[in-house]
């Protein structure tokens, strides 16, 4: 008769281990000084938003915005937005997605959204 923990090192001898395509993962900063009020009712869970450097922003350098289609919803926070805006600077923007995670519409603004950027899987 086998133990347990050799039923799981058997199982695992036949799993395939794969890294993560999680990047990061924050609230969107600033929801309330911008426009998505006027899409809010549109931003439901695994929406995509697009991911846009502000090198030119007068407050934070590695400013990134966060768009749903044309509608500016606020900004990866800025403690979080320094790698990923030298990557998106440099045109790197086509290896990631990002995606609405998570929505709790009766939060505080700057809790209601929350985004999840990962890496795209081009394998074929």
């Amino acid at each position: 008769m086998t133990s347990q923990a050799e039923k799981i090192r058997e199982s695992f001898k036949n799993h395939k281990w794969e890294p993560s395509r999680h990047f990061m993962d924050f609230h969107i900063a600033g929801f309330a000084y911008y426009d998505g009020l006027n899409v809010i009712d549109q931003l439901i869970l695994g929406q995509q938003v697009s991911l846009i450097v502000e090198a030119d922003n007068p407050h934070d350098p590695e400013a990134v915005a966060i768009y749903f289609k044309d509608i500016k919803l606020g900004y990866v926070p800025s403690a979080k937005n320094i790698l990923l805006s030298n990557l998106l600077y440099y045109g790197h923007s086509a290896i990631f997605e990002s995606r609405i995670q998570f929505v709790n519409k009766e939060s505080h603004p700057e809790r209601q959204f929350r985004v999840v950027v990962k890496i795209k899987d081009n394998r074929q």
